[in-house]
């Protein structure tokens, strides 16, 4: 059980590292949706969507080559480190220069103001920078280091966002003359969240700059190409998968009728963040798990500790699930106080099965990064994407965010249930189907009579919250003896 209490060890790091920032940010939720109308918002969460699809195309499957390749030969590991290092961070400043001058077009195209298109590209750039860096503090194991610039990323975000919308409009009304009321504007708070972004991308970026030295520039093109072609599945996997994460609310911007569109993508996007403690949980245990996957792949054991590790997963994933449900009506008033935004709480309870069904994908995949047969990780994320355009194409126009949510779900449920059958004839992993199914399948019971039957009902809620503790508890009560023990 050694072997547990380390991975436990780094996934409780890393997911500090994850879950304190993003509850720092959490803070976030409740003071943009008190000083920006659903429409500001909307145009926030959309253009943070197109971001989140420009990091994939920047970091291009650079991370998991990486990880791969500085353990298969450790005689090579520095030149490794160098190219990579060097790719990215050409391949970097070569999409902010075109982008650059591209940037009014781009406006025009996408439906943003120019300022904004230049704001995301600075965004994409100094995120890209960081890619290599924090990769690297990954694979050698310093958590710590890794964890406490994600904090102080977050903590400049906050501060910057905190002086722009509480600190700078009491400046401004206090002197119109002054420095600060020239740069203040009530009609295009919006802007202040990409500059929050900006400032602290490029402060990580300042902390992280040593780790250029330390590594150095180097290329080996042989090495490079061979990185590429394992990264590329990757890539095309990554493409897919933030189609099926962000692009719900670029095509509720297109689909729906333009006097409702910014509206409809603000009150689904701000519900949506409802999600982010299964999301929490999830990030937590890739980053924790991920290195001790390629680390452990050539044990006796492995695949048995595969089946467990994805065993707990479950475990607390339907737990979180069913307490987020029960305990909705507080979270609600906790991060989205205008109650404007609680339109689109009929989403929340899809978005959590949605992130669960993909936490359990990552644990499933574990056997196509083992085996060298990424494409097949590409080939099931591109399924994922296409029934997300699928279903939402075919459902926004009809019911808006709903189906938006239930396209999310429905890729996620497909790229989990792909894996696992995939894995099956390609490297067998014992997988207690029976518990792992009937923890899911208990979590989403009990989960719809509170919420769509019961409207909500705190005590019942709460009641089968205890059932389903008492049932996993019986049901693993030898497993976690063994486990306190170690």
């Amino acid at each position: 059980m050694s072997v547990f209490k380390k991975l436990f060890q780094q996934t409780f790091i890393y997911g500090l590292a994850t879950v304190l920032p993003r509850a720092l940010a959490i803070v976030l939720v409740p003071l943009y949706t008190s000083v920006l109308a659903p429409s500001s918002f909307g145009i926030y969460a959309t253009l943070m969507s197109y971001i989140i699809l420009g990091n994939v195309l920047l970091s291009y499957g650079m991370e998991t080559a990486f990880f791969r390749f500085i353990n298969k030969d450790d005689s090579k590991k520095g030149i490794v480190q160098s190219t990579a290092l060097t790719s990215l961070t050409v391949t970097s400043f070569l999409f902010f220069a075109i982008t650059f001058l591209m940037k009014d077009s781009l406006a025009i195209w996408l439906d943003f103001k120019p300022e904004y298109i230049l704001y995301a590209l600075l965004i994409l750039l100094l995120d890209a920078l960081v890619v290599l860096p924090f990769v690297w503090l990954r694979a050698n194991e310093k958590p710590m280091r890794y964890a406490v610039i994600k904090i102080l990323n977050v903590c400049v975000n906050l501060g910057a966002n905190l002086f722009f919308f509480l600190v700078l409009p009491e400046l401004a009304e206090s002197n119109s003359e002054s420095f600060w009321a020239s740069i203040f504007s009530e009609e295009n708070k919006v802007v202040y969240v990409f500059i929050s972004n900006v400032i602290a991308s490029g402060f990580t970026l300042l902390l992280l700059l040593p780790l250029y030295l330390k590594i150095k520039f180097g290329f080996d093109k042989t090495i490079w190409k061979q990185m590429l072609k394992y990264a590329f599945p990757v890539l095309i996997a990554g493409i897919a998968f933030s189609i099926n994460e962000a692009f719900d609310k670029i095509l509720l911007k297109y689909l729906l009728p333009e006097n409702i569109a910014e509206k409809e993508v603000g009150i689904y996007a701000a519900c949506y963040k409802l999600g982010v403690f299964m999301t929490l949980f999830a990030t937590a245990f890739r980053l924790g798990i991920e290195p001790f996957f390629f680390n452990h792949a050539g044990h006796e054991n492995a695949k048995n500790t595969y089946a467990t590790i994805t065993k707990y997963f479950t475990i607390f994933g339907s737990f979180i699930l069913l307490f987020v449900i029960v305990y909705i009506d507080f979270f609600k008033q906790l991060l989205i106080s205008d109650s404007q935004y609680w339109e689109a709480l009929w989403v929340v309870p899809f978005i959590l099965l949605a992130n669960l069904c993909l936490g359990i994908y990552h644990n499933l995949s574990v056997w196509y990064k083992v085996t060298d047969k990424t494409k097949y990780g590409a080939y099931i994320s591109i399924v994922g994407a296409i029934i997300t355009l699928g279903v939402n194409f075919a459902l926004i126009p009809i019911i808006s965010y709903k189906g938006a949510a239930i396209a999310t779900l429905a890729a996620y449920a497909t790229m989990m249930f792909l894996s696992y059958f995939y894995g099956k004839k390609h490297y067998r992993v014992p997988y207690d189907l029976k518990k792992i199914g009937g923890y899911v399948v208990l979590s989403v019971l009990f989960s719809g009579l509170v919420f769509y039957r019961f409207d909500r009902n705190i005590y019942l809620g709460t009641a089968l919250l205890l059932v389903f503790l008492f049932v996993v508890i019986v049901l693993e009560k030898d497993d976690f003896r063994r486990i306190l023990k170690k």
